[in-house]
């Protein structure tokens, strides 16, 4: 069969849109949906409204809650601060036992070649959290990538004549890694390994 029926083009397109999605996986998922009984993908559907309408980013950090402030924000130290590009990043970091801080999500990086200013992600928001909450240090830990980098050195400069100490993550972490996919191991290490910038 060359085309599909419009339905199951439909739900293929849809799955397409999802990132790391190709053609051939959305085909097998969309075969999948199409298998399933009607009240799973009836529960499947109902499960993505609701994850959509109840979730919403922390207003302290900006990582992603169904409340007001994260669990995160509730328990950890408010004078220790780590930055991180994504809310992915802090499902890494808190695989890391000995953390006891909060986070700060940009989202995003600092990338001139794709538009992004300091404006465009949360800075001035870490600023005012900084001397709100009397924050004794902020340790930058996006990804070990130029824009992580540039980004990372960006705050640090507005951070210092702050009297804020400003760490970065150490190098176990690899150049172009992203944090998500670091074991346990050299993510403590880096956070252990920390310096100044």
């Amino acid at each position: 069969m060359k085309n599909f029926i419009l339905p199951i083009e439909k739900l293929i397109a849809s799955f397409s849109k999802l990132p790391g999605v190709g053609r051939k996986t959305a085909i097998r998922y969309a075969y999948y949906i199409i298998n399933s009984p009607a009240s799973d993908v009836r529960n499947f559907a109902q499960t993505m409204v609701d994850a959509k309408e109840t979730v919403h980013y922390c207003s302290v950090c900006g990582n992603f809650t169904d409340r007001d402030i994260c669990e995160v924000c509730t328990r950890g130290d408010r004078t220790l601060v780590c930055v991180v590009a994504e809310p992915k990043d802090i499902l890494a970091l808190e695989r890391v036992a000995d953390y006891n801080g909060t986070y700060h999500v940009l989202h995003g990086l600092i990338n001139p070649l794709e538009g992004v200013t300091p404006n465009d992600i949360r800075i001035k928001e870490l600023l005012t959290r900084v001397s709100l909450d009397h924050v004794r240090e902020v340790i930058m830990a996006t990804n070990p990538t130029v824009e992580g980098e540039a980004t990372a050195i960006y705050i640090s400069n507005l951070l210092k004549p702050l009297g804020v100490k400003v760490t970065r993550i150490a190098q176990g972490v690899s150049l172009g890694t992203d944090i998500e996919y670091v074991d346990e191991v050299t993510l403590t290490r880096a956070l252990e390994d920390r310096r100044e910038i």
